[in-house]
């Protein structure tokens, strides 16, 4: 197999049909590309060599045409259970081995995907930068100076870097989409409770997501069918409803923020991008209508207000008891959650029903929300001088989308001058996954001629 040969799902399941190379091939390569891969921080652990030949071998022996995912390699998440490996969620003392992989990860072996390793992650899955971790901030893919996005750091750079086919991440508050976005990927932030998260450790557990970073919109969605699964031992699984949201394919109305809402922090070429992504979605067949984006910036305000009580319950005994083995950025943010009394709380989830009421109303205009992922991107340095402030610039067109129930995908949109990729979200209500993934496949080759870091050509 050629050393540059595509990782795309759809394009390896033709090679191994066609048998032009089978999954043991690939996976020697990839093993082989290990050393010449530059530290970026985006692994906490590969998997042994042996184990994952052997995981080829098996498979070498079937039919490709016997599994869906036959032979696709991919990495976890480091807050996402994978048999016989520690979980350390970015903390090492932390960590525990578990007996079984999370149901999520159990469906996609059973489809034939092989394991690759675990990926760095902000600490506790806290952060959308990429950088609170204790073996280091993970770099973008692009450019080391600059942050990778997070808190799926680790999982982005290894698909933009052709390590893996596609990654498991986690989503809570913009954990997929924003390291899509500075890495020229496709983060599919899915319909909460459409993929199990047993097995995950907890950020805010009424809101986590587990959702597929990948280089092509077609990719997630064929990731996601397999990832899709009613999980009756999960209390927050949904058992899926009819798709929601009209077809977005030859007219469709598209949602875009009243100028006044929209920041960009200074960064013109972001602007941009973003202006010229909404002329591309006109040319597909769109309409732009202002919508009022205070609902949804309100309720994605409460996140980081009321939830921190939810977030503190997840692992602020851990912190209490061992405060010295957690960063001090991230034990401040977790920590703030102890002082937040019931009447707080309760509070902000009828503030969040009344936000909810009003998001709604803009379903009844529009078919989509599209708004930048990230007004910007920043440096390492920049971020670890400043780690609150422009961590709460990067949520600002992401916090809400969990807690208002909705569905997301982020898209690549173009590069700045200087190189870096600047992406879109497409958002609707629950269980318009599908739709979303259609319309970011269309818009993709428009965007974008580049997959990820790597010099191979968007799909037509």
């Amino acid at each position: 197999m050629s050393s540059k040969s595509s990782l795309l799902i759809s394009e390896l399941l033709a090679g191994y049909r066609a048998r032009q190379f089978s999954p043991l091939e690939v996976v020697e390569r990839l093993l082989s590309a290990r050393s010449a891969q530059p530290d970026r921080h985006e692994w906490i652990v590969r998997l042994p060599a042996a184990s994952v030949l052997e995981r080829a071998r098996e498979l070498s022996a079937r039919a490709p045409d016997s599994l869906p995912l036959y032979g696709i390699p991919f990495a976890v998440k480091d807050n996402i259970d994978l048999e016989g490996v520690p979980t350390t969620a970015g903390c090492p003392e932390y960590a525990y081995t578990p007996a079984v992989s999370a149901p999520v990860v159990e469906r996609l072996i059973a489809a034939g995907a092989i394991a690759i390793g675990k990926t760095s992650l902000d600490q506790f899955a806290t952060g959308l930068a990429g950088v609170r971790s204790p073996a280091g901030a993970c770099h973008n893919s692009f450019d080391a100076r600059f942050i990778s996005g997070g808190s799926s750091s680790g999982s982005a750079v290894a698909v933009a870097t052709g390590q893996v086919s596609f990654a498991l991440a986690t989503d809570t508050a913009g954990s997929v989409r924003v390291p899509a976005a500075f890495n020229n990927l496709i983060g599919l932030k899915p319909t909460c409770g459409s993929l199990s998260t047993r097995g995950v450790v907890p950020a805010c557990r009424s809101l986590d997501c587990v959702g597929v970073l990948t280089l092509t919109a077609a990719d997630a969605a064929r990731v996601a069918a397999v990832a899709c699964a009613f999980d009756p031992q999960d209390p927050y699984s949904r058992a899926a409803a009819s798709p929601r949201g009209r077809d977005l394919g030859r007219e469709f109305r598209f949602g875009v923020p009243d100028p006044a809402q929209l920041q960009f922090f200074g960064d013109a070429a972001c602007e941009r991008l973003f202006a010229a992504a909404l002329g591309r979605l006109e040319s597909l067949g769109g309409t732009r209508a202002r919508v009022d984006l205070e609902p949804f910036r309100a309720a994605g305000r409460l996140l980081y207000g009321p939830w921190l009580a939810e977030r503190y319950c997840a692992v602020g005994e851990f912190i209490d008891e061992r405060p010295d083995a957690v960063l001090p950025v991230t034990r401040a943010i977790i920590s703030g959650g102890r002082l937040i009394p019931a009447t707080e709380a309760f509070t902000g989830q009828h503030q969040l029903a009344q936000l909810k009421r009003a998001s709604d109303e803009v379903w009844q205009s529009v078919d989509v929300l599209v708004t930048p992922t990230a007004g910007t991107i920043y440096t390492i340095a920049a971020v670890e001088a400043d780690p609150i402030a422009l961590n709460a610039n990067l949520a600002l067109y992401v916090n809400f989308t969990n807690l208002l129930d909705l569905a997301s995908v982020a898209v690549p949109a173009g590069f700045r001058d200087d190189g870096l990729p600047f992406g879109i979200s497409l958002s609707g209500p629950a269980w318009s996954d599908d739709s979303l993934l259609a319309l970011a496949e269309r818009f993709q080759p428009l965007a974008t001629r580049t997959l990820g870091a790597l010099a191979l050509e968007t799909p037509p």
